[in-house]
């Protein structure tokens, strides 16, 4: 999935938009996607202007929105207008940190669904290297009244 496929599930935009293709997607299962980090994303201006580095809770983000197109295919959702929120995240570790120039692997897997609740588990790979990883809860809603 390109990232006109992506736009199309996710609300999420510019800057906040932290995946940029979906590489697998198996509903009901998994998906793996990519974000291209760059020196050009504006969280590095200020984490840290010495030595950039992806802050640990966007790693967590970037999976949760793999986590979200997975949940609005599996679920088909897309054009339905609900959309993806956290509820909880458990376990986040943060092994390595994330640097400009590199392409993020985010491997999401379902751990458990219900009607409106998703359980899943997220990884964050740098080829192969682990970076993170979380397991996080998320509710599929109605988006607030404008």
């Amino acid at each position: 999935m390109d990232i006109t496929g992506i736009l199309a599930r996710l609300p999420h935009r510019f800057p906040m938009l932290l995946v940029d293709r979906v590489e697998e997607l198996v509903k009901d299962e998994k998906i793996v996607a990519v974000k291209a980090v760059t020196i050009n994303e504006p969280f590095f201006q200020g984490h840290f202007p010495a030595r950039p580095i992806m802050p640990g809770v966007l790693i967590v983000e970037a999976m949760a929105q793999a986590a979200g197109v997975l949940a609005i295919e599996s679920l088909g959702l897309q054009g339905s207008g609900k959309l993806v929120y956290f509820m909880a995240i458990e376990d986040a570790k943060f092994r390595k940190p994330v640097e400009p120039g590199c392409l993020l692997k985010l491997e999401v897997e379902f751990l458990h669904r219900r009607a409106t609740v998703c359980k899943f588990a997220g990884r964050a790979l740098i080829d192969g290297t682990l970076m993170a990883e979380a397991r996080f809860t998320a509710m599929i809603a109605d988006a607030p009244a404008a």
